[in-house]
């Protein structure tokens, strides 16, 4: 996230989301710790330490802005609309009032010697794309 996205982004939890400055925690450094544990998967044990926190003070703040982004749920989350029935694409076709998730992933597969290149990725494992819809 560049400096500017994360400066509009503490910006509306500021002023729409109710996050104020702490004596000692900024509102800038309550949603830098959000951020790393949802982006980078971190735990709390290492947000403490890469913060200087304590881990209470780490578990407190990061509710505390999670409890903010949920009440901009509307600001920062669509309402998806579900395909229709009349729908002409073709790809969607399969999908009719369909609200769910879609997500691919690659499983391994054992072929024969002549139908390898048609299933090497680009990492040189030999496998098939799959697609699955959940509703």
């Amino acid at each position: 996230m560049d400096r500017n996205s994360f400066g509009r982004l503490c910006f509306l939890m500021r002023e729409l989301g109710g996050l104020v400055d702490r004596r000692y925690i900024s509102v800038e450094e309550q949603v830098s710790m959000f951020l790393s544990i949802l982006a980078h998967h971190k735990k709390n044990r290492v947000i403490k330490f890469d913060f200087r926190r304590s881990g209470q003070t780490v578990s407190h703040y990061v509710h505390i802005v999670l409890r903010a982004v949920l009440s901009l749920h509307t600001l920062f989350l669509v309402k998806p609309t579900p395909v229709t029935d009349d729908s002409t694409d073709s790809r969607w076709k399969w999908f009719k009032g369909c609200l769910g998730a879609l997500d691919g992933t690659y499983i391994d597969l054992h072929v024969p010697s002549c139908d390898k290149p048609r299933f090497r990725t680009r990492k040189g494992r030999i496998s098939t794309n799959v697609l699955g819809a959940c509703d």
